[in-house]
């Protein structure tokens, strides 16, 4: 697990791009490195203009707040903790964005109510957690539509099967494996 102690990362692409994003000092939350996210938007590039993204589990919001610089509409951040969603919405303020809308709850609680769909989704939750294939198998329930694309992060070698899921793009670091899938047509 990658330390916390340089206190941020940044957006590195967009409107707001070399803005600062704060780290709360926890053990789970682990931003994704800022190599992972240049690769992820130019992947993404052709996607984002006019999204309606969702970063289910948000920690310090970097991939909805990166997806929002570079041309996304909207995206709905969901967080349980709440020191993280506290300066979500502090850069939320900073941004002077109403694109954003930051939800204090449980992923899994705030996945049962009726679903809405999203053009892109980001599943990055907490390491050696359980909940990345369990959240897959919820989006598709009606959070997602047959062009939607979904981002998935995972430590290295342990990204879920998705026989539902057609993989778009793919990559690894020593430490992280992370794709892009959409539904199998």
């Amino acid at each position: 697990m990658r330390s916390c102690a340089r206190g941020a990362v940044r957006i590195i692409g967009g409107r707001w791009r070399r803005t600062r994003i704060p780290i709360a000092a926890q053990r789970e939350l682990r931003p994704t490195a800022d190599r992972i996210r240049e690769t992820l938007f130019n992947w993404l590039a052709m996607y984002l203009p006019g999204a309606r993204c969702l970063d289910l589990f948000a920690g310090t919001g970097a991939l909805g707040f990166e997806a929002l610089s570079r041309g996304a509409a909207f995206c709905q951040f969901v967080e349980h903790d709440a020191v993280s969603v506290a300066q979500m919405n502090v850069l939320k303020q900073r941004l002077d964005t109403s694109s954003a809308e930051i939800l204090h709850t449980d992923a899994f609680r705030w996945l049962r109510r009726t679903p809405q769909t999203f053009d892109i989704v980001f599943l990055d939750p907490p390491f050696e957690s359980p909940m990345l294939d369990r959240a897959l198998k919820c989006i598709e329930q009606g959070w997602t539509t047959a062009a939607s694309i979904v981002y998935l992060e995972a430590p290295n070698g342990k990204l879920p099967e998705t026989k539902s899921w057609q993989t778009i793009k793919q990559n690894a670091t020593r430490h992280v494996s992370y794709a892009i899938v959409q539904r199998s047509r």
